[in-house]
């Protein structure tokens, strides 16, 4: 089973609520999109940063998941720093890519660079992870 195969089989109940969708894995990047509905979206119908912060918590998360050491039984988020750029209409398609930064013995630390389908940067989240 390649590594999207597996990241789909894992069950992430807000993640589906919020629409994110899986497109491409391996050890060292995890991409998915986001339609920005109404519903994810702040005064002036543009992405919430909830929501954007949301998403590359969730990918950094399945990206972790990729590389956890053997007896880990999971991850978990200890540390996240979000820089806004721009915006994200709603009814736009939003593109993040988490990127390893580093894969440690207890913790992994992971970027995603979020934006638009046009290629406009949305925010940069860096995140730490710790293995369980």
């Amino acid at each position: 089973m390649d590594a999207l195969e597996k990241l789909r089989q894992v069950r992430l109940p807000f993640a589906d609520l919020m629409g994110i969708d899986l497109v491409a894995a391996d050890r060292d990047h995890v991409t998915a999109e986001m339609v920005v509905r109404e519903d994810l979206c702040t005064a002036g119908s543009v992405i919430h940063g909830g929501a954007v912060m949301a998403l590359a918590d969730t990918l950094g998360a399945l990206a972790t998941v990729l590389n956890l050491p053997e007896g880990a039984t999971g991850t978990t988020t200890i540390e996240s720093k979000t820089n806004f750029i721009g915006p994200a209409a709603a009814g736009s398609t939003v593109v993040a890519t988490a990127t390893a930064i580093h894969k440690g013995r207890r913790t992994q630390i992971w970027q995603t660079r979020i934006r638009t389908k046009e290629g406009r940067l949305v925010a940069v989240v860096t995140q730490t992870q710790l293995h369980l």
